[in-house]
């Protein structure tokens, strides 16, 4: 095993690493940048070292001081985590030339399946079905309209590489068309460096199914069952759950049979995640994404694998530490992601200070945090600032607890989707399962923005006497009048209300 792993990441996903290899006695190796010298993950590394500028293109993409990093600490290998370079095939490439070990699949295989189109032929020679689709060559704005017209509208613009939905646009009808190419290309090339892309059928609200797989990298490989992401926003999930409430147990075998043979074929190395659409009791391949999943952790609750410490044995052994047979599920599991971004304003990033962080411990809850009290969440980075997990015997019980935990749930300073991911878990329509990639912006969104979002009665009362006990030195300056203000407490702090509240 390693002695020392830099973790090439920041925020929640970092922490997360770190605890594991503290578990494992092994060191960790934080980086930052400028805007991070004082982040959660920094503090909680065993070392750390400094990587340039806040802007991402000058740190966490910037792959010589990465690397420089690495060689200056004496780390033995890299974690990528998720999104940054977690699925850049040339920075893979670039830590096997270092001399270091790239916790994650080969540079080979991080390139054929980072692009959705030779994922998508990879799979259909593995013979499992893949959702309908067609290349478009750059320029041929007439092949572009005679594919979709075979695949019949609506269709998906969709880039070849990346992923996040990014570059994705939904095309109704020939007229729309050449717009949607034109700005799902520029957006591709803005974010993945190329702006390819490829039209894909639209289906009727799709569940999105993803299984978890593990490969040795020799041609062995297992599964760690699936998860329903059908919850999703703008094409990024929002909630997670295993097991899936939506499949029978023939087409839960199915899938993760076909994801393993998947694995197997391409001798994968190390964990990955095998993603299908779901319509029409028929399963489409979607693609793989070749790191860690930001859902990882309701697969961690039911099965009781450590997926983190799988990584670390598969990349310093090239060996499985598992077999098929020593995995199960047991009970349910749900998570939700803590954003910082506003609700009432089209979900906009924010950004600022936490003034107050609090959130909920519990025997079935785990939090998967990157802040804490007086943390900074810069502009500059994914706004994700925790996961919520948690597990119960059975759905409906993870959904209460679910619900309980989000409840407890305070970050202040900073604007969060609390008060979404709050409703959302106690919609009746989420609550049944019946779940589709289009239900939160076709039927949820509509009734969360008609039915208003004002703090709860308690929680201003609460603030209210917070401040003046902040304010005023304690209970007793709290009762006193302010001289010569109004006997109102509001007023006798200025203009202290809440919007909406005045």
């Amino acid at each position: 095993m390693f002695r020392r792993v830099l973790v090439a990441n920041r925020g929640e996903i970092a922490c997360r690493v770190i605890s594991t290899l503290d578990l494992l006695g092994i060191e960790s190796v934080a980086v930052f940048s400028e805007a991070d010298r004082d982040a959660l993950h920094v503090r909680r590394a065993r070392h750390a070292v400094s990587i340039g500028a806040a802007e991402p293109a000058e740190s966490y993409l910037n792959v010589e001081a990465l690397l420089r990093a690495a060689h200056e600490s004496g780390a033995e290998a890299v974690h990528p985590g998720y999104g940054f370079l977690a699925e850049n095939a040339d920075f893979a490439a670039a830590v096997e030339k270092a001399g270091l070990v790239f916790i994650g699949p080969t540079p080979d295989q991080a390139r054929t399946l980072g692009d959705k189109l030779r994922a998508r032929a990879a799979a259909a020679a593995a013979k499992i079905p893949v959702v309908p689709g067609a290349e478009v060559p750059a320029g041929d704005l007439a092949g572009a309209r005679a594919a979709a017209g075979r695949l019949g509208y609506p269709v998906i613009v969709k880039a070849a590489l990346g992923g996040g939905g990014k570059g994705m646009q939904v095309v109704g009808g020939d007229a729309e068309l050449a717009a949607a190419l034109e700005s799902g290309s520029r957006l591709a090339r803005a974010a993945f460096g190329d702006g390819t892309v490829y039209l894909e059928k639209r289906l009727s609200r799709p569940r999105h199914i993803e299984v978890q797989v593990v490969g040795d990298g020799r041609g062995d490989a297992i599964h760690l069952f699936e998860r329903e992401c059908s919850l999703q926003r703008r094409h990024q999930k929002v909630v997670e759950e295993t097991p899936s409430p939506g499949l029978d147990d023939g087409s839960r075998r199915a899938l993760w049979e076909a994801a393993v043979a998947l694995a197997r074929s391409l001798r994968y190395r190390g964990t990955g995640t095998v993603e299908f659409l779901f319509a029409g009791g028929q399963p489409y391949f979607l693609e793989v994404n070749t790191r860690l999943q930001v859902e990882h952790p309701v697969t961690e609750w039911v099965t009781g694998v450590d997926l983190v410490a799988m990584q670390l044995e598969v990349a310093a052994a090239g060996r499985l530490p598992l077999q098929q047979a020593q995995i199960s599920r047991r009970g349910h599991a749900v998570e939700a992601r803590i954003y910082a971004e506003d609700p009432e304003h089209g979900f906009l990033p924010q950004a600022g200070h936490v003034l107050r962080a609090a959130l909920p411990e519990g025997p079935f809850v785990r939090v998967d945090i990157g802040i804490e009290s007086g943390s900074a969440v810069p502009v500059h980075y994914d706004p994700i600032l925790a996961k919520v997990a948690v597990w119960g015997p059975d759905r409906p019980t993870a959904l209460a607890r679910l619900s309980a935990a989000l409840d407890r749930c305070v970050v202040h300073g900073v604007v969060t989707n609390l008060s979404f991911l709050r409703a959302l878990a106690r919609d009746p329509r989420v609550r049944s399962g019946e779940l589709d990639t289009e239900l939160i912006e076709r039927d949820f969104l509509p009734a969360f923005a008609a039915n208003g979002r004002q703090p709860p009665e308690l929680a201003v009362v609460a603030a209210a006497v917070a401040e003046l006990l902040a304010a005023g030195g304690g209970v007793e300056a709290a009762r006193r009048p302010v001289a010569g203000a109004t006997p109102d407490p509001f007023g006798a702090l200025g203009r202290w209300r809440l919007p909406g509240l005045e």
